[in-house]
């Protein structure tokens, strides 16, 4: 599979040849969207609480007679029918949502959303990514100089204070290191850019 390969001023050289189990894999959507979905349940963290009908703040007198009324027979206001009773199956704070991913599946959904990219010319690559100082213009600068101006996932094969400093105040632009890639992150940014090195551990890791 050949990936778009520029060089710092945005000009096109030759097409970088990467591997076809990476970039080049039929896109599986049942597979992606597994892989999205488990991903965001794994992120979730089981704080919500709901009260049951004992845990409720109420009186245990018997809100009218049994009989004679016309109404429903009631025993105590905490009842669920009632309002502000309790819950019959509340939510609990130690719920867990989380849901099993594969090693193998979790790899191929992300080489094949990797692939989709490719395809779909929203995946470019270029020799190197970095800036002198950690000042947003300079970021700023430096991708409009690339021909990105609409949101933008940079991929990384090392850590960049500079660059990560810099990029952290645009809204638009996320910086990453090669092995944090995710797959929300993958198809909620409209681009994709990876320097040369981090096409090299990405294929480490997926191939």
């Amino acid at each position: 599979m050949d990936l778009k390969l520029i060089d710092a001023q945005g000009q096109q050289c030759l097409p970088l040849s990467a591997q076809d189990s990476v970039f080049g894999r039929e896109f599986n959507e049942a597979l992606v969207h597994q892989v999205v979905i488990a991903y965001q349940a794994n992120a979730r963290s089981g704080n919500r609480k709901q009260k049951d009908r004992e845990e409720v703040h109420h009186s245990t007198k018997k809100p009218f007679k049994q009989k004679g009324t016309g109404r429903a027979r009631a025993g105590m206001t905490s009842s669920p029918l009632w309002r502000g009773g309790g819950r019959i199956f509340p939510n609990s704070p130690n719920e867990n949502f989380t849901q099993k991913i594969n090693r193998k599946m979790h790899r191929a959904g992300l080489a094949s959303i990797f692939s989709q990219l490719a395809r779909e010319d929203r995946l470019v690559v270029v020799n190197d990514f970095t800036v002198d100082a950690p000042k947003t213009r300079l970021v700023v600068g430096k991708l409009k100089a690339l021909g990105f101006d609409e949101s933008v996932l940079v991929i990384i094969d090392a850590p960049d204070d500079n660059l990560s400093l810099a990029a952290r105040n645009l809204p638009g632009v996320l910086v990453l290191e090669a092995h944090q890639a995710d797959p929300i992150s993958l198809v909620r940014f409209s681009r994709v850019l990876l320097t040369k090195a981090a096409v090299a551990k990405v294929e480490e890791m997926l191939a």
